[in-house]
Order: C-alpha cells, then structure tokens, then sequence
C-alpha cells in the first residue's frame, strides 16, 4: 500500500461515518511517520480501522468498502472495520500517536499508530507472522528492540507484560 491510498481509505471512511477522527490500528499506520516504509512490510492491502467519535461505526465502514465491496474490488485495498478492543496496546499509546491530515484527507485526521506501539500489539499478538513483521520493522530500523522492552516494561501490566515478553523471546530466538 502507498501513502495516498491510505490517505484515500481514510478520507472515504471519514465520510461514511460522518467523522473527523479515524483510528488506523494495523500495519499501514507506518506510513504516517514513514511513507515511504519498504514494500516487503506493507504487503497488506486492509487498513484497521474505527472513529474516534463512534467505535460502532466501524460496521458501517466494513460494509461500505470493507473486504470484496466494491470499493475493494475498484481499488484493490479496503478497510477492515475493527473496535478498540482488537489491539493490545500500551497505557500511554495515545500520547504518540502521528496524525495523517492534508487535502488528501479532505481535513479528516487519520489518528496512526507510532510504530513502536505498533510494535508491541504485534508482539503481544504473537503469531509468527506478527513477529516476523517486527523483526522487519527492527532490521530497517523503523523501531529499535530496547525501545520495545522499555515499553514493555513500563506502559504493560500482567498479563499482558508475560505475554510480550513470550513475542520478545520468539524474536530473539530468530536472531
């Protein structure tokens, strides 16, 4: 995916639900502080999303240009409608967010993830696929491992600090 089509996502999704503020929670949130992240981590053609104003709303985005909507089919990227609850995240996760808002947008702010928190609800996910997005994001150097463990550390209580620490011992074991 590219910077403007998620820019596009955000700005067709802002419209749908009448809302200013859209959460983008998955891994095309980079493209905010990086847009110009390599291809081999932005394979994913879904943007996750949710207002900010209206987490229910999501439902209505998903069904409006959601996975094989029209919207998918003319475009070939969508929106996968999602609420607060499907990511694990830091307590102090808001206060980094990157905000994508520009003509593109129409003014709709698209409120991304940093991509060290991105990192962290990858790595508490724990599939391998998640912990293979973060050894990418470790080896071009978008986020660094101690940063994650710091976090780690001090924004996850139990049990989502054992479980992190469980994603952090499969990645040093790739190594």
């Amino acid at each position: 995916m590219k910077r403007y089509e998620l820019e596009h996502i955000i700005r067709a999704a802002g419209a749908i639900a009448g809302s200013s503020e859209i959460y983008i929670i998955g891994s095309q949130s980079l493209l905010a502080l990086y847009p110009d992240s390599p291809e081999q981590i932005l394979v994913s053609q879904e943007v996750d999303m949710w207002p900010a104003d209206d987490p229910a709303k999501a439902d209505l985005i998903d069904g409006c240009i959601g996975e094989l909507s029209p919207f998918h089919e003319t475009f070939g990227y969508y929106a996968h409608g999602v609420g607060p609850e499907t990511a694990k995240l830091p307590k102090n996760w808001k206060n980094r967010i990157v905000t994508i808002q520009n003509e593109n947008t129409k003014g709709i702010k698209g409120l991304c993830l940093n991509p060290i928190d991105l990192a962290i609800c990858k790595i508490i996910a724990g599939r391998k696929k998640d912990i293979d997005f973060v050894e990418n994001l470790i080896k071009f150097g978008l986020v660094s491992e101690s940063e994650i463990k710091s976090i780690i550390a001090e924004e996850l209580d139990d049990p989502l600090r054992s479980n992190a620490l469980l994603g952090i011992n499969q990645l040093e074991t790739k190594k």
